[in-house]
């Protein structure tokens, strides 16, 4: 469907990232879910930054379950805010230097706050709000190189996390760069995660629909309609070129 995908576990993805950081190399990361494979479609700057990401991960469900139908063996979802976390549960007894790149000032404090409470190894490298003009980039990767973060996490919503990757991410100089999108807002406490009964089903994008019906529901009829429509347009075409080799 046009996307890369690393077929790779949580476990598999988290030994890659210690790995990069002990040999002091960069490992960008990129996650997809239903609606950025559909605006990728759309979207030729997110779809360049998440193709050059040195890997992609299935953060939604549903992408798994599509690549499975179509025929690609993914072994489980790797969900951004859990490899959030997994990454500052494995800093945290190394002593890893953490920067926080995004959300509100108020939010980005509470952040820190459970940062503190939770990976007390962990160090903070340096934090920054996600309000910044385009022109600022530069002066924002600076920042961060200056902090010598191990992990830079990014808190920015989509297509402009991606495109500061792109674009800046390699100025950083940052070990491990991870764009977690809404993962501040739940760490913070400002929005509540599904329960992991709905996450197992793959029920977690209805959960935060409920949530915020009137902000998430037209963006949900759009790209959940349009995703499917995708895979049985995928599929349809997988097994007309089965059929025709055989």
């Amino acid at each position: 469907m046009g996307s890369p995908l690393d077929a790779l576990t949580m476990r598999e993805v988290l030994d890659r990232c210690v790995a990069a950081v002990a040999e002091h190399t960069q490992l960008t990361i990129g996650v997809v879910n239903a609606a950025k494979v559909v605006n990728m479609r759309g979207d030729a700057a997110l779809r360049q930054s998440v193709a050059e990401s040195d890997l992609v991960l299935a953060d939604g469900q549903a992408v798994v379950w599509a690549a499975r139908a179509l025929g690609h063996r993914i072994p489980e979802r790797v969900a951004g805010i859990d490899l959030f976390t997994g990454l500052m549960a494995e800093g945290a007894p190394r002593g890893y230097r953490a920067y926080f790149l995004g959300a509100t000032g108020d939010v980005l404090a509470r952040v820190l706050d459970q940062v503190r409470l939770r990976y007390p190894g962990l160090e903070i490298a340096g934090a920054r709000d996600g309000y910044f003009a385009a022109e600022e980039s530069a002066e924002v990767a600076a920042e961060i190189a200056a902090s010598q973060a191990d992990l830079l996490f990014l808190g920015i919503t989509s297509p402009k996390k991606e495109i500061f990757i792109r674009d800046w991410g390699a100025r950083t100089k940052a070990g491990i760069i991870h764009g977690v999108g809404g993962s501040f807002d739940v760490l913070a406490g400002h929005t509540r995660r599904a329960p992991l009964g709905w996450q197992r089903l793959g029920l977690e994008w209805l959960y935060r629909l409920l949530q915020e019906p009137l902000r998430l529901g037209p963006r949900y009829i759009r790209t959940n309609g349009r995703f499917l429509f995708l895979v049985l347009r995928e599929r349809a075409g997988v097994k007309s070129r089965i059929e025709e080799t055989t």
